[in-house]
């Protein structure tokens, strides 16, 4: 046996998993201490990275506004939807067919548009194309959310699974209209503004922003360690996921730390 394959072996045995467990344990202990008190705080205190938080675009339980804006808080939705909708019919890998590319591009589209026109509204004397409306936030909001997640699970399944199915999970029209359904009732439910819809609505809009970036982090570190299309199953990518986990929490504490510096309080920012 050669020098290389005994110092390749010796590699292969180092415990990289327990070191790589034991630093994501630490970054999420010292952000926890950081981070405000509660379980809606954390949740702040992820949206407080992503999001500008302005308290007059947000809903509010009870007294208490929520961790992201009703935009953010839409798209974030979403996307959890869309990914939950699509992982759980299997590996289906292929991009969605062209119908179902259009209407998620529509509603890219109608997301820009209606962001655009609440952000021309922040310039006093400058009327947009219409007023902006909590219902138009949070609908454009979901739209996005469920056009990302159209992108992600297809490209995470081609990126990591040895073997996927080449059919989407949004092909037909039937999957698309409960896929609508589902969404439809995601929106009466926020903006029922009841307290005990919006509180878990507002953890998993929050934990919708690690899952998003944890998955698409998972998919460049396999990437960049040239291990693409080599898992079966997901126990087997414990590694890519908590490294994916690591970043994602690393870029949420890096962001929350500039903007506590900059404006001194975890509160959104007042316009």
């Amino acid at each position: 046996m050669s020098m290389d394959d005994n110092q390749s072996k010796s590699i292969s045995k180092f415990p990289w998993k327990w070191i790589l467990l034991g630093i994501l344990c630490a970054v999420v202990i010292i952000w926890l201490r950081l981070t405000p008190p509660g379980l809606l705080g954390k949740a702040d205190a992820i949206g407080y990275a992503v999001c500008h938080r302005i308290d007059s675009h947000s809903l509010h339980i009870g007294d208490r506004q929520m961790p992201l804006c009703v935009r953010c808080s839409g798209m974030y939705l979403g996307a959890m939807l869309g990914l939950i909708y699509q992982v759980v019919q299997g590996k289906k890998g292929a991009y969605p067919p062209l119908k179902t590319i259009i209407i998620m591009a529509v509603l890219v589209l109608a997301f820009a548009i209606d962001g655009i026109n609440s952000y021309i509204h922040f310039f006093p004397g400058v009327n947009g194309l219409y007023e902006p409306q909590t219902w138009s936030r949070m609908v454009t909001g979901i739209g996005m959310g469920l056009a990302m997640a159209a992108a992600v699970v297809p490209a995470f399944h081609q990126t990591v699974w040895r073997s996927w199915k080449e059919v989407s999970g949004l092909t037909s029209w039937k999957q698309l209209g409960l896929l609508f359904v589902l969404a439809g009732l995601i929106i009466l439910a926020a903006l029922s503004e009841s307290a005990w819809l919006l509180y878990p609505l507002a953890l998993i809009s929050s934990a919708g922003v690690l899952v998003l970036l944890t998955m698409i982090y998972s998919m460049v570190l396999v990437m960049i360690f040239k291990k693409e299309n080599v898992y079966e199953r997901l126990d087997q990518m414990c590694m890519p996921l908590m490294g994916g986990a690591l970043i994602a929490l690393l870029q949420i504490g890096a962001f929350d730390l500039v903007r506590y510096l900059w404006i001194g309080t975890w509160a959104g920012f007042n316009l």
